[in-house]
């Protein structure tokens, strides 16, 4: 062994110590994901099957990573040198690893199912994340056992039913599955084949649309049986249509558009989300739920809606009497001859017939047509009431104006009286006194027969003749005539509660 170089006057320099060998920890992890994502991009594996696999093996990066740095240090030992360490780079590799490993650990105990229905994901979306979309159709038919009623159960799919002509109950399947493979897909398939048992007088077809478990599968029933059949469905996503039944109606359904038409017989929808139609119905109807839009027309019976309807409630041509509850408004009245359009600011109608009674809030009221009895109670709103045939009415409001209109030649009594407002009055022989606190109104005219009671906080009150009614505002201008562009609509971000 040479001795180290000296010069006089300096000390000798000692030898440098072997550099570390880089370590292959960090490069080994990288290779492994790489080739994992390799896969997926591939299409070997779905980018379902690779979260679901680093969601339950993402510690075994950290164990090859920790047994490469064991056997480097042992070599490191073996051979005098020091092992390398970590590093910067790799303790940010690390971090990662255990961050994104525990989202995904936790994710995978996420029930996908239910959270694919409350954010209405479209099942499309779904089969494209974990996997490609595989379709299968089939066929049921069999003899439907007379004076028996059918129940449909289809947790995924939309749900048709309409009239046969003979005494046979025929589905057409479509069934759409997601899945990585068609060996898959086939799996799927024969796990969820759509079934119709039947015990006693009660008939069941089932979809066994979850039968295959977290796996989308999409199961479309056209169904046609007799029409005297009654129905009820279940359906927990996917739009419900039926069309002529003489037997009742029971639907109870999620994230769907219901339409139901044409029935001889009772109808009940309970509904999460969506829309609900019923026209052409003999016996009643009843609809309750959270929904948007609501639409009830040509309905013999009576209607009640009860719940919470965020959109829109449209009503026409009821026989009997319409109940109406929600956490805002309250309505009931004894048929409706003309039309009713409920929305989140206003509510209109016309020829509707008492006894009506209505409370609301923060809504503008216009009525048009009105017989009968009137008790009515908003606050935050106009109120303007036109009656045809008048009866007993009361009208209370805070923070809007009143209007009332009465037929020219009605008798009656009126008591009426404002705080914050002034009263004014067509009819001559009531004795109106305005004064700077508050404003009085009262007398009576004809046979007074009918007594009207008006109370208002904050605004004015207007007693009017049906004949001095300002004709209703112009239609506005057709931008397409004019030659200019039509303007954008207006968009509804936060829609309230009716």
């Amino acid at each position: 062994m040479s001795n180290p170089v000296t010069t006089p006057g300096f000390s000798p320099v000692p030898p440098l110590p072997p550099r570390p060998r880089r370590s292959l920890a960090g490069p080994f992890v990288l290779i492994v994901l790489g080739t994992v994502c390799l896969l997926g991009t591939m299409h070997v594996l779905s980018l379902g099957r690779l979260a679901h696999l680093f969601a339950n093996y993402w510690p075994v990066l950290l164990i090859f990573w920790g047994v490469i740095k064991l056997i480097e240090h042992q070599r490191a030992q073996r051979e005098g040198t020091r092992a390398a360490g970590i590093g910067a780079g790799g303790v940010f590799l690390v971090v990662m690893i255990v961050v994104f490993g525990l989202i995904a650990t936790q994710l995978e105990h996420v029930n996908w199912s239910g959270l694919h229905d409350q954010f209405n994901f479209d099942d499309g979306d779904f089969s494209d994340i974990f996997g490609q979309s595989y379709n299968f159709n089939d066929h049921l038919e069999q003899n439907f056992p007379a004076g028996a009623s059918l129940k449909i159960i289809d947790t995924r799919g939309a749900v048709s039913v309409h009239a046969s002509d003979d005494n046979k109950i025929t589905v057409v399947v479509r069934k759409r599955v997601g899945a990585e493979n068609q060996n898959d897909a086939d799996k799927y398939n024969s796990e969820t084949k759509p079934t119709i048992t039947a015990i006693g007088g009660l008939v069941t077809l089932d979809a066994k649309a979850e039968a295959a478990g977290d796996h989308p599968v999409e199961t479309d029933l056209d169904i046609s049986l007799p029409r005297k059949v009654p129905v009820s469905i279940i359906s927990r996503r996917g739009d419900v249509n039926l069309v002529g039944r003489d037997g009742g109606i029971d639907i109870s359904a999620q994230h769907s558009d219901t339409t139901v038409e044409d029935v001889n017989g009772d109808v009940k929808v309970s509904q999460e989300k969506g829309s609900v139609k019923i026209e052409q119905i003999t016996g009643d109807v009843h609809v309750q739920g959270r929904v948007n839009d609501v639409s009830v027309a040509d309905v013999k019976g009576a209607v009640q809606l009860d719940g919470e309807f965020q959109e829109s409630v449209k009503l026409a041509r009821i026989t009997k009497t319409v109940t109406f509850k929600s956490s805002r408004t309250d309505m009931e009245f004894s048929h409706i001859e003309g039309s009713l359009d409920l929305d989140s600011d206003e509510l209109r109608a016309e020829q509707i017939t008492g006894p009506l009674h209505l409370t609301t809030r923060s809504k503008n009221i216009r009525l048009e047509e009105v017989s009968g009895d009137v008790r009515l109670q908003d606050d935050n709103g106009t109120i303007e009431v036109g009656m045809r045939t008048l009866g007993n009415v009361q009208i209370d409001n805070r923070n809007g104006d009143i209007q009332l209109r009465l037929p020219d030649k009605a008798g009656f009594r009126l008591d009426a009286r404002t705080r914050g407002g002034e009263i004014q009055s067509e009819f001559p022989e009531l004795k109106v006194s305005n004064d700077e606190r508050e404003a009085k109104a009262s007398g009576s005219i004809g046979n007074a027969t009918s007594h009207i009671v008006l109370n208002n906080e904050h605004e004015g009150i207007e007693i009017r003749k049906a004949s001095s009614q300002p004709p209703k505002p112009p239609e506005p201008p057709n931008p397409a005539k004019a030659g200019k562009a039509l303007p954008a609509p207006k968009v509804k971000v936060e829609p309230t509660e009716n």
